[in-house]
């Protein structure tokens, strides 16, 4: 085993146990004080370990797993979702918003003519399960250079279509993650339409990441300054109501 693998491997049972046992010290401002520290400083020590751009690892096509299961909303029913799965996704938008100099907005159509990226990696949950899949779709970039990123803009908010059980999903990633070469947009598994459990029509794919880092349902992107507004103001659905760390890097 690779020395990464021991390392996502060690990361991902520490993450486990974390949220498992310490929820009651979590509620506390304490213990609030110590997550956020720890997450300061685990990005701070993954950052360090790396360069830049350095890559997750790549497998290849007979490593893909037989199934690639669904976790979190795997076949949403609210504002109109299931209609949109009716008609293919014809009438699906995908806007780039926020601090940009020209929001835009891609039918699925627009964004399969975009240049595209197709890699095959390994998706770890937070849960303990791992799965190895071929993704496709254009590079996060793309979208961002596209759109003229305004001076200011610090994060890339994932806007979803899924209600789960306390709102809207959605998810936030840094400008460094978000140029990083494997983020995409995905509209493709193992060379098939991205099916419903796993995000149709378009997720995320943040690879150096955790997979709630890896939102579905993408409906846009936002440009923000600050995560303060962004529902409870820890950039995501599972840091706000979950406990989850905002920085989910293996």
């Amino acid at each position: 085993m690779s020395f990464t693998m021991k390392r996502r491997s060690v990361l991902l049972g520490s993450g486990a146990l974390m949220l498992g046992a310490c929820t009651r010290v979590g509620d506390s401002e304490a213990g609030k004080r110590f997550f956020e520290t720890v997450d300061d400083w685990q990005m701070g020590l993954q950052r360090a370990l790396r360069a830049r751009n350095a890559l997750a690892p790549e497998y290849a096509p007979e490593d893909i797993s037989p199934t690639f299961r669904g976790n979190g909303s795997t076949d949403p029913q609210n504002d109109g979702y299931p209609e949109h799965v009716a008609n293919g996704f014809a009438d699906w938008r995908f806007t780039v918003t926020g601090l940009v100099e020209r929001p835009l907005s891609f039918t699925l159509d627009q964004i399969m003519t975009l240049p595209q990226r197709t890699q095959i990696t390994r998706h770890d949950c937070v849960e303990g399960w791992s799965a190895i899949g071929q993704w496709t779709g254009p590079q996060l970039s793309t979208f961002l250079e596209l759109a003229r990123v305004r001076e200011g803009a610090n994060y890339v908010v994932f806007r979803c279509a899924d209600d789960y059980t306390r709102g809207r999903y959605y998810e936030s990633i840094d400008m460094e993650d978000a140029y990083h070469p494997q983020t995409i947009i995905a509209h493709r598994l193992n060379g098939e339409p991205l099916p419903v459990k796993n995000g149709a029509p378009l997720r995320a794919r943040v690879e150096r990441q955790l997979g709630y880092k890896h939102a579905k349902y993408l409906t846009g992107i936002e440009l923000v300054a600050s995560l303060d507004t962004i529902g409870l103001g820890k950039g995501g659905y599972w840091e706000d109501y979950g406990g989850y760390q905002w920085y989910a890097g293996m």
